[in-house]
């Protein structure tokens, strides 16, 4: 029998390592199938999903409105902040108010993380950079603020930056206890159902493998880790491979059509037809 390679794409970041450690390792077997990984980041991959390049890839939430006629969202693989999130920091300034005017930072234009700053703030411009630039743009004045995602949100207090506004805890407050949902990962639908399926069964087998196995999927994981020690790395991993990351539910699905109509009624994305999560 001849063996079906399946691309799945993700971000070179260790919480996106973990999960795919058990397939990326051989530990986790797809009858017929034979995984090959593409790593880039966040916002390069938006992209690709907008032209239905790779057959699975994790996507920014923010995006999948854009490529939901081309792929279905799976109910594994999503990472959802609970009460944390991307944070907005400045050396100089120190509120929100301080901001208006200024100039802030932000990931990629189809990043939730930008999706978020554009709901929820007014009269503060934005420029986008690589997520990983923004620390350093901060600190030489090319902007005011910066808008962090992945391992700055955890780090950013050790290196002397002011936070200014955690949309995890805004979201938190704002919705009733509801988690945020950041990072997708999406299947294409000229699959079918039952690939597709099959497919976001091998993840959730990948993800417990992982758990089952920290000694050597965070290991692994840190790889990626972009300067943070290995208790951080293990920090950030946990906070973004949850119970949630293993399958969405009706909790994470309810917080995703809630984060489209509101980028929606602001004219921020297009609306989003009813959700189907193999």
């Amino acid at each position: 029998m001849t063996e079906r390679i399946i691309t799945v794409g993700h971000s070179p970041d260790p919480d996106d390592a973990f999960m795919f450690y058990g397939l990326a390792s051989g530990k986790v077997k797809l009858d017929g199938i034979v995984i090959k990984h593409l790593l880039e980041d966040i916002q390069s991959l938006n992209v690709r999903a907008q032209k239905a390049e790779l057959e699975v890839t994790a996507i920014s939430a923010h995006a999948f409105p854009s490529v939901a006629d081309k792929y279905w969202i799976m109910r594994t693989g999503a990472s959802m902040g609970e009460g944390y999130g991307p944070v907005i920091i400045s050396k100089k300034y120190r509120s929100i108010e301080d901001l208006k005017g200024k100039t802030v930072g932000t990931p990629g234009p189809l990043t939730t993380a930008t999706l978020l700053f554009k709901i929820f703030t007014d009269g503060i411009k934005n420029v986008d950079m690589p997520f990983d630039k923004i620390m350093e743009a901060v600190d030489n004045g090319t902007v005011d603020a910066g808008l962090l995602i992945h391992e700055g949100q955890i780090t950013y207090q050790s290196l002397g930056y002011n936070k200014i506004l955690d949309f995890g805890e805004l979201w938190e407050q704002k919705t009733g206890g509801l988690p945020l949902p950041l990072g997708l990962d999406v299947v294409r639908r000229d699959l079918g159902e039952e690939l597709a399926r099959k497919l976001s069964r091998g993840l959730k087998e990948s993800i417990d493998y992982g758990y089952k196995h920290q000694n050597e999927s965070i290991p692994y994981a840190m790889q990626w880790g972009r300067g943070i020690d290995y208790k951080l790395g293990e920090k950030f991993v946990k906070m973004y491979v949850s119970e949630l990351t293993i399958d969405m539910g009706e909790k994470g699905k309810k917080a995703l059509e809630l984060l489209f109509e509101m980028g929606s009624k602001r004219g921020l994305i297009p609306s989003v037809p009813g959700l189907l999560l193999v």
